[in-house]
């Protein structure tokens, strides 16, 4: 089999590892129909089955198995490649994507993109706001804001600095409620959620809060919404400090409460740190959240 097509093979790769074609076609930017048929021609010009429908998913047949780590090993081979011509580039001018929390994008990446911006107007920068880390290795994002220390060896990470955060409500709720100062006064006070799977609860409950899920009046799984509902008064909040004393009617409550704290961490790959519009970038964030 000569001249393996690499469209067709990330078609392969991708719905393997979502399982499913709408999935793979969203990650790769394709119309199902498109994906669909690209799969289709890899088993063609391959001459074997890869997957067979199971459901709504697409499962591995034994011989797609079997070429699948072949395949995995060739996409990263391709990564590399891509890697190592990225990081070569010494042009001033591109697109770097930077990759952060939905509070971190909003309220710290925006006004930093706009002074890097009149600093260097040959480079723009792509804010990928998402909860999740990107994974710089596979080209989701250029840099990462993390709150975690990379441990994978081919990130190079830089410790901007230790941030913390304290739990606030509105004035208006503080007229209304009072104003909590110690962990048990909070008992019989409402909150507002971020998860119905029990992690945030768990997570007030280790900062010492004798809450249970009676306490969430709502909740939100997006940290942006889920400070816009403690700004109308739904309850407490979560909240990084230098956000909260930004946000206009905010009161920090529970003041005898330790702050939580949690790192900044810039991170991006050992290859790309030598492109200098990524180095460009890379400095002139950790300066700026620093």
């Amino acid at each position: 089999m000569d001249n393996l097509d690499w469209n067709q093979l990330k078609a392969f790769l991708e719905t393997a590892e979502t399982g499913s074609l709408s999935a793979a076609a969203r990650k790769l930017g394709l119309t199902q129909p498109t994906l669909s048929r690209q799969v289709a021609a890899i088993e063609q010009r391959m001459g074997v089955t890869l997957f067979e429908r199971v459901g709504k998913t697409m499962a591995l047949t034994p011989t797609g198995q079997d070429l699948l780590a072949h395949a995995r090993a060739m996409g990263a081979a391709a990564e590399a490649l891509g890697l190592a011509a990225s990081g070569r580039s010494q042009a001033v001018g591109g697109v770097v994507s930077v990759s952060a929390t939905f509070g971190m994008a909003a309220h710290f990446l925006a006004p930093l993109v706009r002074q890097l911006r009149e600093k260097e107007p040959t480079i723009a920068i792509e804010v990928i706001a998402t909860d999740t880390n990107s994974d710089l290795l596979r080209r989701e994002a250029d840099i990462a804001v993390r709150h975690v220390k990379p441990d994978q060896p081919d990130l190079i990470g830089r410790l901007i600095r230790e941030a913390t955060a304290h739990f606030y409500a509105t004035e208006d709720w503080v007229r209304i409620h009072g104003h909590p100062r110690r962990a048990e006064e909070a008992a019989h006070l409402p909150f507002v959620g971020a998860d119905r799977s029990g992690h945030f609860l768990a997570f007030l409950r280790q900062q010492g809060l004798p809450l249970s899920e009676a306490n969430f009046s709502c909740y939100a799984d997006h940290s942006l919404a889920q400070w816009a509902l403690v700004r109308q008064g739904m309850g407490i909040g979560a909240m990084a400090d230098e956000i909260a004393r930004d946000t206009p009617g905010m009161v920090q409550v529970l003041d005898e409460v330790p702050p939580v704290r949690f790192p900044i961490w810039l991170v991006t790959h050992r290859e790309l740190r030598t492109s200098r519009p990524i180095r460009v970038v890379f400095d002139a964030l950790a300066q700026g959240l620093a």
